[in-house]
């Protein structure tokens, strides 16, 4: 798809929603404003519109990478797994959540009365919201260091809360929360399919909110499939050494 300043910018978003992040850092408005060609846009803002293309491209070939990147978890030792869940999925949250954020409640607000499911998008974000905020700091200061630790460690650790399976067991918990949140922002929008009536912000935020939930599959399975169940094997491994 060859990119043109002579396209709309609510066309632009219109085919490839995520390009709504470049927007939304530039100070482009391509809700109302989204009738006005990438160039006038640009010259209204004192931009270059050629930059504002090369931005635009990275942005495309950002969300293509990040749609086919699947890397071989099981690969990889405990720490390395845990660095990448923290450099890849944790960052992903910090950077995306606030943008969800501030998104979900200007859509509730300027079409809550016409749809009045986006009011169950915007409580379920918010719930999704907080948990993950609090799950992530508890993974990166209390479980993720012990894991780290079992992976180097000669003998069974002596941990604070036993063993691994008490904090692993609450992150899993957390987890089904978490999918419990996603599970109702889907259903309230119809799988993130939306309405013919929708505006170009209602639509990044649908897009928005569909990446989210992919990229919070793959990092839940990374830990509740693969990190979790290996860093339990090494702890039992290094107990049954010690009872030997």
């Amino acid at each position: 798809m060859t990119l043109d300043a002579q396209t709309t910018v609510g066309d632009l978003v219109r085919q490839r929603p995520a390009r709504s992040r470049v927007f939304e850092q530039l100070k482009i408005d391509y809700c109302c404003g989204g009738k006005l060609p990438l160039a006038q846009a640009c010259a209204a803002r004192k931009l270059d519109p050629q930059t504002v293309l090369t931005q635009l491209d990275a942005a495309d070939a950002q969300e293509e990478q990040r749609q086919g990147q699947f890397v071989d978890a099981d690969a990889m030792g405990l720490a390395q797994l845990a660095d990448h869940i923290v450099t890849t999925h944790h960052a992903y949250l910090r950077a995306e959540l606030p943008r969800l954020d501030y998104m979900t409640q200007r859509v509730l607000n300027a079409h809550g009365e016409r749809d009045a499911r986006l009011e169950q998008v915007r409580e379920a974000f918010i719930a999704l919201q907080d948990e993950l905020t609090s799950h992530m700091l508890k993974e990166e200061r209390i479980l993720f260091p012990m894991v780290r630790q079992i992976e180097t460690s000669t003998q069974a650790p002596a941990f604070h809360c036993g063993s691994l399976a008490n904090p692993i067991a609450q992150m899993e918990t957390e987890h089904e929360l978490a999918g419990n949140a996603l599970a109702t922002m889907n259903e309230a929008s119809d799988g993130y399919q939306p309405p013919d009536w929708a505006c170009n912000t209602y639509r990044a935020m649908l897009d928005g909110l569909a990446t989210l939930e992919a990229d919070l599959h793959q990092h839940i399975h990374k830990e509740n499939n693969v990190l979790f169940p290996k860093a339990l094997a090494r702890e039992a491994e290094l107990g049954q050494k010690a009872g030997a």
